[in-house]
């Protein structure tokens, strides 16, 4: 039977402990189910396991979050019985290691974020690798210490950058709490007759068109990318697309789109080229399912973009 996993990431002092502290306090989340607190980052605020209902929560300190093992973590929850776990993640650690650790029958049935409104920024800059994999994977993240003069608008875009189907909450310190609400409008008109992607949208676009493909069926659309080969593909396809980079230098990934070109056998690999293409949604090996396919009108010569490597 799976094991039901929540975990809470974000920096330290960010809030994480007196949210899980307040759920664990609450009926509706725990009405007797036994649950194994896993901490993996002290801060200042502790835990106060008499306040719980039904005293089925058990707390357990992981001192290296980095070096625990799968039957470690095992081990902690057979120990306890538990029907599921509850994980407060060190901020300072990649979220990826310690998910890779779970016991098989282990599910991630949710993953929030915690930030300080007045310092993720900050980090962000300081530290962008370690904020992109919190939000990036997170389902929702909750900025707090907010206050009614706090401009929303960074941060919200911080969120969307790197998750588009996050939900965002604003908490401020008058108590209350408010749900985001701002509607993010895409770069380029996708009622023109032609969609045109500007150099600087391109990762956004691609993004969007991969999530959504199918509100671009039937489109006409024309971008600047780089030819690339498709592997197992037969002659008359390519990829066009440009090298992303979400957070850092090491996380630079070719995002192309599978297009049909008869003459594709002819453009130079790593070549600029301006393509105009229909968009199809079908079954593609590239994706493993259904996914954008490129038909092309017009494959012309470019100068490189500006900014060769794409960014959001």
């Amino acid at each position: 039977m799976p094991i039901p996993v929540y975990a809470f990431t974000g920096f330290l002092e960010a809030g994480k402990t007196k949210f899980i502290q307040e759920t664990l306090e609450d009926e509706r989340f725990n009405s007797g189910e036994r649950t194994l607190l896993l901490v993996c980052e002290e801060g200042e605020e502790e835990y106060d396991l008499t306040t719980y209902p039904h005293k089925t929560v058990y707390l357990e300190t992981i001192d290296d979050q980095d070096a625990v093992t799968t039957e470690e973590l095992e081990r902690l929850r057979k120990k306890h019985a538990a029907e599921r776990v509850v994980v407060e993640l060190n901020g300072m650690k990649q979220i990826g290691p310690f998910y890779q650790k779970m016991p098989r029958d282990w599910q991630i049935a949710q993953e929030v974020m915690f930030a300080d409104a007045t310092t993720i920024l900050s980090y962000n800059a300081n530290m962008r690798a370690l904020v992109v994999d919190k939000l990036s994977g997170a389902e929702m993240v909750v900025f707090n210490r907010m206050t009614r003069t706090t401009d929303k608008m960074p941060l919200h875009k911080l969120a969307r950058a790197l998750n588009r189907r996050i939900d965002i909450v604003y908490d401020y310190t008058d108590g209350t709490t408010e749900f985001d609400d701002i509607q993010d409008p895409l770069p380029f008109d996708l009622n023109a007759p032609v969609v045109e992607i500007k150099d600087e949208d391109y990762a956004l676009w691609y993004r969007d068109i991969s999530e959504e493909p199918k509100k671009y069926l039937g489109k006409t659309v024309r971008f600047k990318a780089q030819a690339a080969r498709l592997k197992n593909e037969k002659s008359g396809m390519f990829a066009p697309g440009r090298f992303v980079m979400t957070c850092c230098e090491a996380d630079i990934t070719f995002m192309g789109l599978p297009c049909k070109y008869a003459d594709s056998a002819k453009l130079p690999v790593r070549s600029w080229v301006t393509v105009t293409a229909t968009v199809d949604v079908r079954f593609h090996a590239l994706y493993r399912g259904v996914g954008p396919i490129l038909t092309a009108l017009c494959v012309e010569p470019a100068a490189p973009a500006a900014q060769e490597v794409a960014t959001f």
